[in-house]
């Protein structure tokens, strides 16, 4: 496919009959399998058998892919810099073209020469990765920090490490969760501390790490990969938070079996004939795409959209993940998460308009100036995405889904508050779907929260392969909205 939440997975919960000691709001009924909810502060759950990189795809998928693939094998002896076949790999290799420019560029920020020393390379990966309590990703530069020669004592968290890293953690978090607040005043608050002061290169690399690791724990958790060990173990046991949640739906267990999640609510003529609408919803798109409309109605339509996504995810996020000390200890000002762009009740920020500040033209340049090379390599990946196509939806052949990766990579960017002003975003609402849509918006604004159920529940006549190849757009779709604030910022800062 190419460029560029409703209700959460429990699809709702209503109160209980007020029957119950007193405390009506203290018990909920799960919309989808009917169970009571009770207010209780944490349960232990039992980790299941995790086989097979991901907990969404079956294994044998996966094996058959790489089985296939010399080419994957060829480029993990290249440029993975953990020397192995790892989960994430194994999955991205259904996409062995996008791959090879993934790998390439993320080896060159990690490996080759650039202005940040190796250990605080990964120590940049492990406080985005936190972000997210991705604790995959943060494992994983555990180790490669080690190895690169970091200081184990920093590892113990953000008060061992030297206050120049402490530094980033106000544009770690505006990147990871509201990256539109990104100011030019940030910029200068980083390159004019005194002896603690970041140089432009410096800065930009670190800003290309973060946005990487942001956007990396959003495919982490929205292809469900199976971590390479489970650190965060306890006697076979994990600490979920489940206030209002059912266990038909617990977002950290996402190997649970429901029967109730499987055999009531889709049958095989359902995903059919969604596939079907799908299908002519693009062909008349495509039929009217002569037919322009006015600017107002291109305005209007684009507000519509902006707003529409403050109803997709809502009610059900209002308890916290439980985080683990070695995630924790890695994160300031935990609390602070995504908000809608576009959020009522308040004065609405101004939206980034795409031509003001493109990649292309403006944060291309930018970037390659004051981090060489690293330019070409993020733009040939985000070229890669948005073009990748095998002309195929699901059973079809010969499908030009142009219309439909722009439409995934643009809704994105939409809920950035980033508009495309040549962009008919009526697009959006006839060819994503609600389920579509919650499942981008989880992935996209809080991975962590990502489910099976929420995975199986749009295109479900689709490829794993393809399901994958939107976790890619939603994940370099991220990024460059990260990228396009950050570098903004620094062109002000600049100019």
């Amino acid at each position: 496919m190419n460029r560029g939440s409703g209700a959460a997975s429990c699809p709702s919960s209503v109160p209980g009959d007020g029957h119950s000691s007193g405390h009506s709001e203290s018990r909920r009924v799960c919309s989808n399998c009917r169970k009571v909810l009770r207010q209780e502060k944490k349960i232990r759950v039992s980790l299941p058998l995790r086989r097979g990189p991901s907990a969404f795809i079956p294994e044998k998928e996966v094996i058959q892919a790489n089985s296939l693939n010399e080419r994957t094998h060829l480029l993990v002896e290249e440029y993975s810099t953990s020397g192995r076949l790892d989960n994430i790999t194994q999955v991205m290799s259904l996409h062995t073209q996008y791959l090879e420019s993934f790998l390439r560029s993320q080896f060159y920020m990690l490996r080759m020469d650039g202005p940040l020393p190796l250990p605080y390379r990964h120590y940049i990966a492990i406080m985005a990765a936190a972000r997210h309590q991705c604790s995959y990703l943060i494992n994983m530069h555990v180790d490669e920090f080690l190895k690169t020669g970091g200081i184990p004592e920093w590892l113990n968290g953000l008060e061992y490490v030297p206050q120049r890293l402490k530094n980033l953690n106000e544009i770690n978090k505006l990147l990871a969760h509201r990256p539109w607040l990104l100011s030019k005043e940030h910029i200068q608050k980083l390159v004019k501390t005194g002896e603690n002061n970041w140089s432009l290169p410096e800065l930009v690399h670190a800003v290309v790490l973060l946005a990487h690791y942001h956007a990396l724990a959003s495919f982490v958790f929205g292809s469900g990969i199976n971590p390479e060990r489970d650190l965060d173990a306890s006697n076979g046991y994990r600490l979920i938070s489940v206030n209002n949640f059912c266990v038909c739906d617990l977002a950290n267990d996402n190997n649970i079996q429901n029967a109730s999640l499987t055999s009531n609510n889709f049958g095989i003529s359902d995903s059919l004939s969604e596939l079907e609408a799908l299908m002519d919803r693009m062909k008349r798109l495509q039929e009217e795409e002569d037919e322009e409309a006015s600017q107002e109605e291109m305005d209007t339509r684009f507000e519509k959209e902006k707003t529409e996504s403050l109803l997709v995810v809502t009610e059900a996020f209002d308890d916290e993940i439980v985080s683990t000390a070695d995630v924790s200890r890695y994160v300031e000002d935990p609390g602070f998460g995504y908000k809608d762009f576009a959020r009522r009740g308040e004065e609405h920020l101004p939206t980034f308009r795409a031509q003001d500040y493109t990649w292309e033209n403006h944060g291309f340049s930018l970037v390659n100036r004051l981090y060489s090379d690293i330019g070409h390599l993020l733009d040939e990946k985000f070229r890669m995405v948005y073009s990748l196509t095998y002309n195929t939806m699901a059973t079809h052949e010969d499908v030009d889904t142009t219309m439909l990766r722009r439409a995934l990579f643009n809704y994105v960017h939409c809920m950035f508050g980033i508009r495309y002003d040549d962009y008919d975003y009526g697009e959006v609402n006839q060819l994503l779907e609600r389920s579509l849509k919650v499942y981008i918006k989880t992935v996209t604004c809080y991975p962590e929260r990502t489910t099976k159920r929420m995975y199986d529940s749009y295109w479900r006549q689709f490829k794993h392969s393809e399901k994958v190849h939107v976790n890619l757009l939603l994940m370099e779709a991220r990024m460059q909205a990260e990228l396009l604030y950050a570098l903004r910022a620094i062109t002000r800062h600049l100019t």
